[in-house]
């Protein structure tokens, strides 16, 4: 089955929740049969900016409502998305052409997201007692106070997770959020964000606009407290001059290009279907999915054929249920992307050792997931990052060169090592540059640790979401001291000559009994 289950009333009263007063609209296709899913409305800059104006009213009565009251919303908000699955999943895979397996892969993350954040935000953000510069004189505390209004830029391939994975956390530290979604997923964000108001989100507190990148994203980066952005390496570098011009933080997840090193001490079979669904979850079209393998000689034979005949035999079809293990690109955009990738390829001399063409009789954007061998410094696809299901394979002969080769990239996102002893795995995954290393997983091991902080190096971005540090992005802290009046701290002359050595000792004192 490939027509969308999405009835058009309900559509439509999600597009009418879009704070779009333009009179405009642009029609979103439906990547499984490439046919008209919805027409949606477009946002204006006065749309924004009206939105930031209301968001900022709502946040003040938020912040005061304090983290018991946030925690429950949130709780709640869990919970409507968890009774919501089978209608969130169906639109998932309506916009984004992704199996069921992956759509459910998301919602999951979405869940885990909304209850960490409910419950870490009182703990991480509440404050307390820090040691003064005198102890029992001077006493100091740290309270946290939100930002504001967060401004979140959510790309089309993971709109619900990534939504969630920059929303949630400002909301439970007491922001306001004005969202600016993409076209192709805005409504996989409206439907969760009514979620998040049927618990009891103020509407106004979480608004988003749509429409083009430049213009509607530009706008909400120019009016935002502090700004999440996720997308293109490129676009990134836009939003960081435009944050530092404004001298207001940011947190940028950019592009990758994440090797996998494969050892040759594996179940060559097992690491096979290991990297098949690291390499083709969600099509490749995932920031942190692999599109580099460096294999190790001793075991590159029988890993090679083991992970063309895995790659051969995944099932792919356009199903609203369990039936398919891989799906549809996305956008034509990208569909062009990767035919271009192959074929450069290989007219440069590499070689297709499963996959490389398109299945138009599934679907206007099917592509057969991909594995390239003999891939060279000249084609496309060895350095810049194909976001589409495309990886190359190449043989190295030491654990040296595959690091070496690993780290070779102007990107740091993910990466992962597979090996058959952990302690040697975790040993080589200490030694690549990367903001998230899986030892035996491909990505979901880190990316769905949302306790640890998520983020890129080099060219991948700057911040993290997730963890403590992903709460603490929201968030301004205040540092708050008084002198305790036991002793009066000197002023003059006169009165530093008495104190002075006094102060002295105590200094020798704390670093002898090892107090900071």
């Amino acid at each position: 089955m490939s027509a969308s289950p999405l009835h058009p009333t309900f559509i439509a009263e999600l597009d009418r929740d879009l704070v779009a007063t333009s009179g405009t609209t642009r029609v979103v296709h439906a990547p499984f049969t490439g046919e008209p899913l919805h027409e949606l409305p477009h946002s204006t800059p006065s749309d924004v900016a009206d939105s930031f104006a209301r968001a900022r009213m709502a946040q003040l009565a938020w912040a005061r409502a304090g983290f018991a009251h946030r925690r429950a919303v949130l709780l709640q908000a869990h919970d409507n998305l968890l009774e919501r699955r089978e209608m969130l999943l169906d639109v998932l895979q309506a916009e984004t052409g992704k199996t069921r397996g992956q759509a459910f892969e998301e919602l999951f993350q979405t869940l885990s997201v909304t209850r960490y954040n409910a419950l870490a935000a009182r703990p991480t953000l509440r404050g307390g007692r820090r040691r003064g510069g005198i102890p029992t004189v001077v006493a100091t505390r740290v309270a946290y106070k939100p930002k504001g209004i967060a401004g979140v830029i959510t790309p089309w391939n993971y709109p619900l997770s990534l939504a969630a994975m920059d929303v949630v956390p400002a909301l439970a530290a007491g922001c306001g959020v004005v969202q600016k979604a993409d076209d192709q997923g805005a409504l996989s964000v409206l439907a969760l964000r009514q979620a998040f108001i049927d618990a009891g989100v103020p509407r106004a507190l979480w608004a988003v606009v749509a429409g083009d990148g430049a213009e509607i994203g530009g706008a909400v980066t120019d009016r935002a407290d502090y700004i999440c952005f996720t997308g293109s390496t490129a676009t990134g570098r836009g939003v960081a001059e435009k944050a530092g011009r404004r001298l207001v933080g940011a947190s940028l997840e950019l592009g990758g290009k994440n090797p996998l090193i494969v050892l040759d001490d594996v179940d060559p079979e097992k690491a096979a279907a290991d990297a098949a669904y690291a390499c083709f979850s969600s099509m490749g079209q995932l920031c942190v999915s692999i599109e580099r393998i460096y294999v190790e000689r001793g075991v590159a034979e029988p890993f090679i054929a083991a992970l063309a005949a895995r790659v051969g035999s995944l099932v792919q079809g356009a199903n609203y249920d369990f039936g398919s293990d891989v799906g549809s690109l996305t956008t034509p955009a990208q569909l062009l992307r990767v035919q271009e990738h192959v074929a450069d390829a290989v007219a440069k001399g590499a070689t297709v050792i499963a996959g490389g063409n398109a299945r138009p009789e599934l679907g206007p954007l099917f592509f057969e997931p991909t594995v390239l061998t003999g891939v060279t410094g000249e084609m496309a696809c060895f350095a810049g990052e194909t976001f589409g299901p495309v990886v190359s394979v190449t043989i190295v002969d030491s654990e040296e060169e595959a690091i070496l080769a690993a780290n070779a990239s102007e990107y740091g996102l993910n990466a992962s090592v597979f090996s058959g002893s952990t302690a040697r795995g975790l040993r080589l995954a200490r030694a690549i540059d990367a903001g998230s290393v899986n030892v035996n997983e491909g990505y979901r091991a880190s990316f769905s640790s949302i306790d640890a902080p998520m983020g890129g190096v080099k060219q991948s971005g700057v911040g993290r979401r997730n963890g403590r540090e992903g709460l603490l992005r929201f968030v301004e802290p205040v540092t708050i001291s008084h002198a305790t009046g036991l002793v009066q701290l000197p002023r003059t002359g006169a009165e530093f000559a008495a104190l002075g050595g006094v102060m002295l000792v105590m200094a020798a004192v704390l670093k002898g009994i090892r107090r900071r």
